[in-house]
């Protein structure tokens, strides 16, 4: 129970790799506030989370909008008393090659996932600050620093929140406030479910372990970065791959 007590929030809670991480905390002895756009699948984190008695809420919010954010922080923060851990986890993906790639698409992928990790921290920052406790672990991707052919808009916003990471870790470390960035490989959520089988393949035998990753294997380094057992980690950049980025 390394988060015994601890109060988090979770973005892209509905499902995947952000459902593993609500979960695994509420395992450890966390309450969490569920967010997530799809009522459906945030509804359903929410119950789960709910029967292994632990406190949750739930937020149908669009983290690109900054009164949403800074309106569920608000109550998040009112209903548990203070906010010890925010993941920003929430993304989506708009595959498109260079010249491809349209306007609209990149908006609104850069929007939800660098905007809106920029907007939940923002929102969470001073009431961290006030307790001089935080941990802050945002979602990157291999592709993040590697790149990837026709992901031109979700490579390059993943590249972009490891360098948030970076500077937000050098703001508040001061403060004692934790900011580490998680960047998984490839990892069998409901996207990648639905990728072609030839294209898993290549992936896999480019992966040193041969195999693909779980849900759970990312939500199990979150949670340690979540601990006070990662307590004099920050700024630090963590691949969930396989080694498929050797």
């Amino acid at each position: 129970m390394r988060l015994k007590d601890r109060k988090a929030i979770v973005t892209g809670a509905g499902q995947g790799i952000g459902k593993s991480i609500a979960l695994k905390m509420a395992q450890e002895g966390a309450d969490v506030a569920v967010v997530e756009w799809n009522p459906d699948t945030g509804v359903q984190t929410r119950k789960e989370i709910e029967a292994l008695g632990r406190r949750c809420l739930f937020f149908p919010v669009d983290v690109a909008d900054w009164k949403q954010v800074e309106k569920l922080v608000a109550e998040a923060a009112t209903a548990f008393g203070r906010i010890d851990i925010l993941v920003n986890n929430a993304g989506f993906d708009r595959p498109g090659s260079l010249l491809k790639t349209k306007e609209e698409d990149w908006d609104a992928v850069l929007g939800v996932h660098l905007k809106g990790t920029l907007n939940c921290i923002q929102a969470v920052v001073p009431r961290m600050i006030e307790k001089s406790y935080g941990k802050i672990i945002n979602l990157s991707s291999v592709w993040g620093k590697r790149g990837a052919l026709s992901e031109i808009s979700y490579s390059t916003a993943k590249a972009g929140i490891l360098g948030l990471t970076k500077s937000v870790a050098r703001e508040l470390g001061r403060y004692q406030i934790n900011v580490n960035v998680v960047l998984p490989g490839f990892i069998l959520t409901p996207t990648v479910s639905k990728m072609a089988e030839k294209y898993r393949n290549m992936i896999i035998e480019n992966t040193s372990l041969k195999r693909a990753g779980q849900p759970e294997e990312v939500a199990n380094v979150v949670a340690f970065l979540s601990s006070d057992e990662a307590s004099f980690m920050t700024g630090a950049e963590v691949e969930v791959s396989g080694g498929w980025n050797m």
